[in-house]
This record gives C-alpha cells, sequence and structure tokens, in this order.
C-alpha cells in the first residue's frame, strides 16, 4: 500500500446538486413574490375604479328617470264658497276669490288671521266672472254691467328675526268697457306681453250671448306704467260658429279663443283692422261626443290642453304647417283618457306640466314627453287645484271647503327615455324629431335633450377621421415595416410618434382659423387632391416596380422615398392648380345678380345640386385634422404588429417566389391581422372621445347628417360646451351625464368586440 499523502478522488470534495447551483435567494423569492401581489392589487385597482367611475356616472343618472312623488303634507279649511284659488311662490297665504267678490287670503304655516279684500266693493259692481293668471297673478273681473276690471295680486316677502312672513298685495285697476252696450259677462280672459294687450269676454245681452274683444294699451311715463285704455274693440259674435262656452286669451296679447258647446274652436287672430277668424277647428271630431269639457293654456300659451266630455285628453299646438304661411293650431299629443270630464285644471308656471282631476282622480301630466308624471285616486272630490311658484306643493280644494296641501317633488319632469332617445313633438315645430337645445330666451322655452343628434355628430366626426386617417397610417405602416430601409425606418417611426404628442387644442385651433377659410375656397382642389394623390402614387409604384434593377440599386438609400415624395408632391401641386379650372368645368350655378349668367363657386353649387348646406367649419376639416390627430396612433402600433412577423415567413415566401407585395399582402398583413384591427380600435376609441379638435372646428350644431360639408356636435363637445351653464343636480347637469354614460357604454362595447375579434383573428392566423 502506498504512502502518498494524495487524497484519492473519493475523499475530493462532490460538486453541489444541480438544484442548490440553481436555487434562487430568498431575497429574490421574497420580491417576486411583492411584486406579483403590486400586479395583482394594481389590476384589481383599475377595475374597481372603471366599476366606481361606472356606478358613480350612473347614481347621477338615475333621477332622470323617476317619476314625480306626491304625499300628503298638511290641511285646514279654505272660506267656503271659493270659485277661485291662487298660491304664493311659497305656498304660505294662498288667495280664494268668494262669489260675492271677496278675496281672502289665510296662513297656512302661522297663526295671523285671514285678511279679505271686497274686490266687488273697489270695482263698484258685481263680479259675474273671473280668470286668473298664475303666472302674472292677474285677475280678469267679469262685471254684471258688460265691463271687466283687473286684479294684479303680487306677494312680498318680509323678515322678522330671521322669519319670513309672505305679505300679500292687491292692486286693482278701474273697469274697462267691452264695447257694444251694457250686459253682463260670463266669461272673460285677459293677455298681455307688455307691449301688446288683447281681453276677450263673452256678455249675456238680453238673453244672446256676444263675444267681444278689446285690444289695450297703456301708456308709460317718467313715473311708470299709465291707465290702461282701450285702443279698439271687436265684436266677433258673427263669426263665432256656434255657443260660445269659454274664451281664452294669448300672453302674447296678440290672439284669443272662442270655445263652443257644439265642441268647435275658433281662432282670431290680430290684424290692422282688428281680428280675423285665422281657424276653426274640433279637437274630438273623430269622437262619438265631440263637445269639449276643458280648454286652458298650457305655461307659454302656445299649447292647448283639451279633455272632452268622455275624458279624452289631447294637447293641441300652434306651429305653421308644411305648405302654409301661418300659425295655427294641430294636435301634437295624445294623453291616456281620464275617466270622465274634467271638474278641476291648474298648471305649472314653471313647466310645461298641467294637472287635470276628473272626480277624484288627479292626474299630473307633462306636454312635452306626453307622460304622466302621477296620478292618484285621492279620497276626496277636489273642485279648486292649484300648484305652487315653486313647483312644489299642489294645493286642492273639496266639495266641502277643506283644504288639502300635498308635497310635489318633481325636479326633472323634461327628462324620460323618450325625451333622449325617442321623436318629441316639440312647440312650434311642424313634425316630431330629435333635437338638442337646453337653453331658450324665454322662462316658458322647452328643453330639448335628445341624445341622438349627439350620437350622430361623434359618429359623424369619427366615420370621417378614420376615413382620412386609416388608409394613410396603415399604408405607412405597410412601407415603413416592409419595403422601407431600416435607416428610413428609423428615421420615419420616431418623427410619426412626435406627431402623436402635438396637443389637440393646437390642431383645433389651426383647424378653426387656418385650414377651414382655406378649404372652403378650394374644395374642388382638394378633391382632385384626393384623386391624383392615390393615383400617381401606384403608377409611380408600378413605374418603380419595372425599373432596371440597376437603376434602382444606383438610386441610393434614399431614393426610392425620394422618387415617392417628390412625384406625390407634383400631384398634389397639379390638384390644387387645377382645382380652379375643375370648378369652372363643373361647379357652376346661375348668377342670382345677372340672369342668363353662370358662375363657377363650389359654395353655391353643393346646396342647389344637393339641398344640403354649405358651411366653413365642416366635417372635411374634422376628418381632415382629427384624422392628423389619430393617424400617428394607428401607424405605431400597426406597425409594431408589422414588425414582429416572424422573419421566417418572409422569408419562406420570397423562396418560394413571392414578390415583396406578395408577401407583404398574402403573408405578413393576415398574420399581423390581430395587432392592426388593435390599432385600428384604439384609433377609433381617440376619435370618439377627441373634444377640442371637434369644438374648435366646426359649427358646433346638434344636426342629424352625414352631409360632409355640414358640422356636427359630439357627445365630447357637448359636454365641455355645456357644463359651465348647468346648474348643480338640474336636469341639464344630469343630462350630461347621461352623454358621458353613452362614451362609457361606447368604449366599452367597442373595446369588447375589438377584443373578441382580436382574439379571432389571433387563433385564426397564428404561425407559432
Amino acid at each position: 500500500m502506498s504512502d502518498s499523502t494524495e487524497p484519492s478522488h473519493l475523499d475530493r470534495a462532490t460538486p453541489a446538486p444541480a438544484g442548490a447551483r440553481v436555487a434562487t435567494r430568498r431575497s429574490v423569492l421574497l420580491l417576486d413574490r411583492a411584486m406579483s401581489l403590486i400586479i395583482r392589487l394594481g389590476g384589481i385597482g383599475i377595475i374597481v375604479a372603471v366599476l366606481g367611475i361606472f356606478v358613480f356616472i350612473l347614481w347621477q343618472i338615475l333621477p332622470l328617470f323617476r317619476g314625480a312623488a306626491v304625499e300628503l303634507a298638511s290641511s285646514g279649511r279654505a272660506p267656503p264658497g271659493a270659485r277661485l284659488m291662487l298660491v304664493d311662490e311659497w305656498s304660505e297665504r294662498p288667495g280664494f276669490l268668494g262669489a260675492d267678490g271677496t278675496l281672502t287670503f289665510i296662513d297656512l304655516v302661522g297663526d295671523a288671521p285671514a285678511e279679505s279684500i271686497d274686490l266687488a266693493g273697489r270695482v263698484g259692481a258685481q263680479i259675474t266672472a273671473a280668470h286668473l293668471r298664475p303666472t302674472t297673478g292677474t285677475i280678469a273681473l267679469g262685471l254684471e254691467d258688460g265691463s271687466f276690471a283687473l286684479a294684479d295680486v303680487n306677494y312680498r316677502a318680509e323678515f322678522d328675526d330671521g322669519r319670513r312672513r309672505v305679505v300679500p298685495e292687491v292692486n286693482v285697476g278701474a273697469p274697462i268697457d267691452l264695447g257694444g252696450g251694457r250686459g253682463r259677462v260670463l266669461d272673460v280672459d285677459y293677455g298681455d306681453s307688455g307691449r301688446d294687450k288683447v281681453a276677450a269676454a263673452i256678455v249675456e245681452v238680453e238673453g244672446k250671448l256676444e263675444v267681444r274683444a278689446v285690444v289695450l294699451t297703456q301708456r308709460r311715463t317718467l313715473v311708470g306704467a299709465g291707465r290702461i285704455e282701450v285702443r279698439g274693440a271687436f265684436d266677433a259674435t258673427p263669426l263665432v260658429g256656434g255657443t260660445p262656452k269659454a274664451v281664452l286669451a294669448s300672453s302674447k296679447g296678440d290672439s284669443f279663443l272662442v270655445v263652443t258647446d257644439e265642441g268647435e274652436i275658433d281662432y282670431f287672430f290680430a290684424v290692422d283692422s282688428g281680428f280675423e277668424l285665422r281657424q276653426r277647428f274640433s279637437p274630438f271630431e273623430d269622437q262619438p261626443d265631440p263637445r269639449i269639457s276643458m280648454a286652458e293654456f298650457i305655461f307659454g300659451d302656445v299649447s292647448l290642453a283639451l279633455v272632452g266630455v268622455d275624458g279624452t285628453n289631447r294637447v293641441f299646438s300652434l306651429f305653421v304647417p308644411e305648405g302654409q304661411s301661418v300659425r295655427t293650431w294641430g294636435r301634437t299629443k295624445q294623453f291616456p283618457p281620464l275617466p270622465g270630464p274634467v271638474s278641476a285644471y291648474t298648471k305649472s308656471t314653471r313647466t310645461k306640466a298641467f294637472l287635470v282631476v276628473a272626480g277624484s282622480l288627479a292626474s299630473l301630466r307633462f306636454s312635452t314627453t306626453e307622460s304622466i308624471r302621477w296620478q292618484e285616486e285621492l279620497p276626496f272630490a277636489p273642485r279648486l287645484v292649484a300648484i305652487s311658484g315653486k313647483n312644489d306643493r299642489i294645493l286642492f280644494v273639496d266639495e266641502s271647503s277643506r283644504l288639502h296641501v300635498y308635497a310635489l317633488s318633481d325636479p326633472h319632469p323634461e327628462a324620460s327615455w323618450r325625451a333622449f332617445f325617442g321623436r318629441i313633438w316639440y312647440e312650434g315645430a311642424d313634425r316630431p324629431g330629435f333635437e338638442w337645445q337646453s337653453t331658450g330666451g324665454t322662462d316658458d322655452f322647452e328643453p330639448k335633450l335628445s341624445m341622438v343628434p349627439l350620437l350622430i355628430g361623434t359618429l359623424k366626426g369619427t366615420f370621417y377621421a378614420l376615413l382620412f386617417a386609416v388608409p394613410i397610417a396603415v399604408s405607412a405602416a405597410m412601407y415603413a415595416s416592409q419595403f422601407a430601409h431600416w435607416k428610413v425606418r428609423a428615421f420615419v417611426k420616431p418623427l410619426m410618434e412626435v406627431m402623436a404628442s402635438l396637443p389637440s387644442v393646437v390642431l383645433g385651433f389651426l383647424a378653426a382659423l387656418w385650414l377651414a377659410p382655406i378649404i372652403e375656397t378650394r374644395v374642388p382642389s382638394v378633391l382632385l387632391m384626393l384623386l391624383l394623390i392615390p393615383s400617381a402614387g401606384v403608377v409611380l409604384g408600378l413605374l418603380w416596380s419595372a425599373a432596371p434593377v440597376a437603376v434602382r440599386n444606383r438610386a441610393g438609400l434614399f431614393g426610392e422615398l425620394t422618387v415617392l415624395l417628390c412625384g406625390l408632391l407634383v400631384a398634389g401641386a397639379l390638384g390644387w392648380i387645377g382645382g380652379p379650372l375643375l370648378e369652372r368645368l363643373v361647379f357652376t350655378v346661375p348668377d342670382p345678380a345677372e340672369p342668363g349668367r353662370r358662375i363657377a363657386d363650389f359654395r353655391l353649387w353643393w346646396p342647389a345640386f344637393t339641398g344640403a348646406d354649405f358651411q366653413q367649419r365642416n366635417s372635411l376639416v374634422v376628418g381632415f385634422m382629427m384624422g392628423f390627430a389619430v393617424i400617428p396612433i394607428i401607424f405605431t402600433i400597426a406597425e409594431d404588429a408589422l414588425s414582429n412577423v416572424p422573419q421566417s415567413l418572409r422569408s419562406g415566401s420570397l423562396a418560394l417566389g413571392a414578390s415583396r407585395w406578395q408577401t407583404a399582402v398574402r403573408i405578413v398583413l393576415p398574420t399581423a391581422s390581430a395587432g392592426i384591427f388593435s390599432a385600428l380600435m384604439i384609433g377609433l376609441g381617440r376619435a370618439v372621445g377627441e373634444t377640442m379638435i371637434v369644438l374648435m372646428a366646426t359649427g358646433n350644431t346638434p344636426i342629424m347628417d352625414f352631409n360632409i360639408f355640414s358640422g356636427m356636435r359630439t357627445l365630447s363637445a357637448n359636454i365641455a360646451v355645456e357644463l359651465p351653464e348647468a346648474p348643480h343636480h338640474g336636469t341639464l347637469y344630469r343630462a350630461l351625464f347621461l352623454g358621458a354614460m353613452l362614451l362609457f357604454l361606447m368604449t366599452f362595447a367597442v373595446n369588447t368586440v375589438a377584443e373578441v375579434l382580436r382574439q379571432h383573428l389571433r387563433e385564426r392566423f397564428r404561425t407559432i
């Protein structure tokens, strides 16, 4: 045995096991687990944030679709035998006009004694008729001697130790003769627009009924308004087609209506010689009994609420029928019928709502949307009814003169599914339609809140932007990834990405103040350029492909791109120069100033040829500028998708004899289709949500057409325009949230469909 001290191979240190050599340090594992947790929490946080936004928007719009809430608040006693009831803005001091002409005010919130005013004593005659104008607080009083007087009731709020006290003030004018001699006034009404004033009445003279109307004037002096005087009197009796039952004077001061026992309404309009009978119509001529139970104006006096003796409820409005030149009355709304004739009526002084009572059934209805806001069988039969000025109280007086005060909560009567997405027949229109017009010049304006024009405008702007952007972006991505030299691609791609950083407000500013005026006068040049530039690109490509290889190689690195760009610039210049010539040859119209002569002007030719408008800030401008903003996004993502196609596929296709074009179109493009589709969907989302370009580069008018030479209003631009004017938690405020919800849902739907199609394309063209 050897005495060598060399250790044997058995005594040498054995290597560590393979698992030990590749074991990960504990700190790395902890960091990996922490980052995985953070990523999961981040993903969950994003989902929660998106759901939170959805819930918040939904919470803001849900009140729009709730009906009115009405519940009993208090009760009391009204003066017996009251023939008319009026109420102040705060529902604290209602007034009641008795049959003896006494106007009595009671206190509903305090212990103040009732206050009575003898109106008959002030006018010096017995009061035989009375009609209240709730919007102005004016009571037209018909007298037994054939005259009428006006009583103006105003409420003043006084504050004592922080407590409000409502004080009524009554001013009674001198009686005004209606003309035609003495007689007993059976019905009277008065309309006053400030400048024009009219009063109409039914007067009983020796057992016969006469309809009289007077045009009034009021002089204004340095010390205020003077006395109201008669400017002219008119006897409408010979023109009335039946037995007069009631009269209604328009608050515009230019017309009045006569309702007859036979179920007809005569419409008289003021002319220089007095009044003319402009229309006679029967609202219920298609019913077995055409007689009218109730006819009253709705707030604004442009619409009539009518109820037949069988309970049929319709609304007639003033509008200019097609083919005519004057406004006449026509049926615009049909409500569910009532169980019988109307026993009491009142209207809101803030909205187009009106309340009708038939027996013990009370029904609050909204004219614009043709909807019933609240309806209930009451435990009593109302005889009088009134809605407070704040639209928060309804007062009923029953047959036993008991007063019932109901709290009313109806903050969004203008809102409904039909108002937002259906056709509405608005006042003044000759047919139902979709309209957005949130504000007007007067209090009686009907808010028009249809989302349909905004949806159409959003789709319109998106369509023209993508029509311009998609061909350019995808073609540029195809060229940069498949045909251009890598040095060219290294220059072009960063340049396109820099384009994406341009602020949209700058692009909108350029579109509105620079591009729109240029395109307005050079539309034929633009059309010719859109035809010549793509054609020049195709021709140059074919010629370049047919050129000898030696010539193409001698052109150098940027030769192909230089030739292409120069050719496109020449084609664009030819299109720009040839536009006026094309306009003189094709787009001519007769000269309105010189008959027999034709002038070349595309701006006049387009409306004459198509019947559509031509506006300076139009969809063509939006398409160019918004397309310019979308191109970099689509190009970048599409170019990445095309460049990531495996090189082996290209090499195999070229080795089998396919050309570069065939390889790009038949191999690379289908393989990258999922990524290209994603690029298009992201570009679509960018166009749908664009605000500043659309806001500045269009007329911002909510119209419903796809005319390329007219503007539009999109959902996003509408939010930007209307939000500063929207009262907090008002109907417009919540309607804007509804627009935001529509944008949210559109984006969600587009992304969902895009993901499904992307997965389908990915599976279909999967190569690895």
